[in-house]
């Protein structure tokens, strides 16, 4: 059997932090803003949406919509996600960046519900994609000494699209600039033309070389990397020598693995890494969604604030959400993953608790409650995106982009479409006490995951891909 031996990986891993990497970041990192983008838009304009000189719509179909979007990006995820392990991260980050563009310039010229839907659905296809497709491609591009700061502060940059959107609707909506009738359509058209700019740049990110080199093709993955290389010495001089892990493959594959072969690494191989990555995927799905998408129904009903002064309490909620996975990012890499995926689900979880406590007891106003939700999803920011960058780095190079997949949609599944339904009947009721019962649910979610990372998340700080979970085609990661 031939053996090709292959310090690419190492050689990556070694780069100091450049402009190249930069560019891969910016490049590739949008996928979140734009989701936020997305998320926040159709929630801030969803009154608007009910007007009779726009569409028209009743409540029940915006909130179908909502579920639409999300069996997208579900559906999406699986799909793309395979093709990603199948046909390479750079195809599928392209084309994944299409749909998106063409499902949300199409929105704009929404003329009625059946079409708004399709178009929510098309656009959630595409999202769904990016999430496969994008954080495979960063994992295998990041040097491994900050891949966690990195990845938790690309996923968090959600938020930065969710105040974008808010931002948007603020200004797009106002009568004196352009109004509600058009100014919805305006929102959506403006996310496309952000994200043609987007693929436009996106088009000069490299294929991962450790893709290249896993399906065979190792000649041009070292010709990538030597024009990495290249770019990054002529800003910081001469590299040191590639040091340490050395990947020896001994059956390099075109296509990726079938899928009953993923379902024996998942659960035969793996297993308690798969128990440990539903928990956090699960967990914190249905706790952010149990908050954000009634964030809004929250503030008019217990606290009567005006539907079109909703926006301005995004801000703050989302500067929480971005500042976590900045500020407490570096530390995934320094103290540890599982003490700080532990650390965050556990302190989020609590500090919910005590929210919900305060919110049942009446000591919180709007803006109170406002800030308190921003310190604790100061928290849960980390947490949720510690629970992204452990399912894409605990499995086999060849089968990443479809497990990040099978555990998102999993995620999204049970908590994207739970939380929101149990909440908005908790809220229906009138009654805080029958509110906190909800959110103590998701402080619980979370507390008991935090724990199981503690006890079984994998201990992958500063350490190589391959060294956290051989590739099936080498010699440690080949069948048994």
């Amino acid at each position: 059997m031939t053996t090709l031996q292959t310090d690419i990986p190492a050689r990556l891993d070694r780069l100091p932090w450049s402009r190249w990497h930069w560019r891969v970041v910016i490049a590739l990192g949008v996928a979140w803003v734009l989701d936020g983008l997305e998320v926040t838009l159709v929630g801030s304009i969803g009154a608007v949406l009910e007007r009779p000189d726009t569409l028209g719509l009743t409540a029940g179909e915006i909130g179908l919509s909502g579920s639409v979007y999300v069996a997208g990006a579900v559906l999406g995820a699986l799909l793309f996600g395979r093709m990603t392990d199948r046909l390479g991260r750079k195809k599928l980050f392209l084309i994944t960046l299409a749909v998106y563009t063409v499902g949300t310039l199409a929105t704009a010229f929404s003329p009625n519900f059946a079409f708004f839907a399709l178009c929510r659905f098309i656009t959630g296809l595409g999202i769904g994609g990016e999430y496969a497709a994008i954080n495979s491609a960063i994992d295998e591009l990041i040097p491994a000494r900050v891949r966690g700061r990195v990845n938790l502060a690309i996923n968090g940059s959600f938020w930065i699209g969710a105040a974008l959107g808010a931002a948007l609707s603020l200004v797009l909506l106002d009568a004196r600039v352009i109004g509600p009738v058009w100014g919805w359509r305006a929102g959506f058209a403006l996310g496309a033309v952000l994200a043609v700019a987007i693929l436009l740049v996106r088009r000069h990110v490299p294929e991962s070389p450790r893709w290249l080199v896993a399906h065979g093709r190792a000649d041009e993955a070292k010709r990538i990397v030597d024009r990495i290389e290249a770019e990054v010495e002529a800003q910081h001089g001469p590299l040191p020598a590639p040091q340490g892990f050395v990947v020896n493959y001994t059956a390099a594959r075109p296509n990726s693995p079938p899928m009953r072969q993923v379902a024996r690494v998942l659960f035969q191989r793996y297993p308690q890494r798969s128990v440990v990555a539903l928990a956090l995927m699960i967990s914190q799905a249905f706790f952010y969604n149990a908050i954000f998408f009634t964030y809004a129904l929250v503030l008019t009903r217990f606290y009567a604030v005006p539907e079109g002064n909703v926006a301005l309490y995004i801000f703050p909620f989302a500067l929480g959400n971005v500042l976590g996975p900045l500020l407490l990012g570096p530390l995934f890499d320094t103290v540890g993953r599982r003490r700080m995926i532990a650390a965050t689900y556990v302190l989020a979880g609590v500090g919910l608790a005590l929210t919900g406590w305060a919110f049942m007891q009446g000591w919180l106003d709007a803006r109170g409650q406002a800030l308190c939700w921003s310190a604790v999803f100061f928290l849960a920011s980390a947490a949720a995106s510690s629970a992204y960058l452990t399912v894409s780095e605990v499995f086999p190079l060849e089968m990443r982009a479809i497990a990040i997949a099978i555990f998102y949609a999993v995620g999204m599944g049970a908590g994207g479409f739970a939380a929101p339904l149990l909440f908005g009947l908790l809220i229906e009721t009138g009654s805080r006490g029958a509110v906190m019962v909800g959110y103590c649910i998701g402080a619980g979610l979370v507390i008991v995951a935090g724990l199981l990372a503690l006890r079984h998340a994998a201990d992958a700080e500063r350490k190589p891909l391959e060294e956290v979970a051989p590739p099936l085609a080498s010699e440690a990661g080949g069948e048994r």
